[in-house]
């Protein structure tokens, strides 16, 4: 090959992926956390986190739902105050857990603490053995089902009733305060309450489904406009979305034109497919941005709450 034959062309006539409009910007020290969002490359994850703000504040300021589905860690985090100071700002509009999620939401309402030490427990067989976690949950569904109620709010009015010490800090309780759905959606045999003799599956499933039917309500919500950001659920609450949002569709010809967006620690298939490929094909957009939770969550909410004040 005679290399010396080769066509060039000028770079100033080559369309540019990059451009110097879209690097950081360093700050100066003291800036607000505004300037430092800001100041983010618009570029890549940077920019499309960028973009699933200015979702979620555009789906606000329309009216239309922001459903968080959280899987446990979530709350094991520590990241609870975050989401419940989105639930009282009004910006997330609905909450969905698993199982695991609604039992360390209780511990925490009850004392503060939660998350054994699973490797020091399981070899003498003490793993999930606790009985107020199982006493709680299982004696709330039993009280809550005759009274037509589902998992989530069963819960959350016992957190109430019961007035437990650190109730501020359950996503259960903050939910019936703002009158917001919480739904909780359950494998059975998964979670250490189903290991108790309190545990009724009768009444386990039936709240669980109950719940299934009032998520597949809010996700009718979310045509044109509306957010479901799935937040650390590898499994149980993508496949719940996936078929929630085909009885909606079956059911109102519509839900299109909305925003789906998964943030977790590593990447997975079924979000992948099943919140962030499938639900909008056609219409809207979907992202998956991962990053540890204790992180990515602090920065999306007060990116919100920045951007809303404005």
């Amino acid at each position: 090959m005679d290399l010396s034959k080769l066509k060039t062309y000028s770079i100033k006539k080559r369309k540019n992926v990059v451009n110097r409009a879209l690097f950081a910007v360093p700050l100066k020290r003291g800036r607000s956390f505004r300037a430092f969002f800001d100041s983010l490359p618009a570029i890549l994850k940077a920019k499309e986190l960028k973009e699933v703000v200015e979702a979620i504040v555009l789906a606000r300021k329309k009216g239309k739902p922001v459903m968080f589905l959280m899987g446990a860690h979530v709350i094991k985090c520590g990241l609870s105050p975050i989401v419940i100071q989105l639930i009282e700002k009004g910006i997330v509009t609905s909450a969905a857990l698993n199982g695991a999620g609604i039992i360390h939401d209780f511990e925490i309402a009850y004392c503060g603490a939660t998350s054994e030490d699973v490797a020091a427990t399981l070899d003498d067989g003490s793993f999930g053995m606790v009985r107020e976690t199982a006493e709680f949950i299982n004696s709330a569904l039993k009280e809550g089902v005759p009274e037509g109620r589902g998992f989530g709010e069963s819960i959350g009015l016992k957190v109430r009733r019961e007035k437990l010490k650190y109730r501020d800090l359950s996503l259960a309780y903050a939910c019936i305060k703002k009158r917001i759905p919480l739904t909780v959606h359950v494998a059975l045999g998964t979670d250490i309450i189903h290991q108790h003799p309190s545990c009724s599956g009768a009444d386990t499933g039936e709240a669980s489904l109950r719940d299934f039917r009032k998520f597949t309500e809010e996700v009718s919500r979310i045509d044109n406009g509306g957010v479901v950001v799935n937040i650390g659920s590898a499994v149980i609450l993508p496949e719940v979305f996936l078929k929630a949002l085909s009885v909606a569709r079956n059911l109102t010809k519509s839900v299109k034109n909305f925003t789906t967006v998964n943030f977790d620690m590593n990447f997975h298939y079924r979000p992948q497919q099943n919140i962030v490929t499938r639900p909008v094909q056609g219409s809207g957009r979907g992202y998956y941005i991962v990053g540890h939770h204790e992180i990515m969550l602090p920065l999306l909410a007060q990116a919100v709450i920045e951007r809303q004040r404005s």
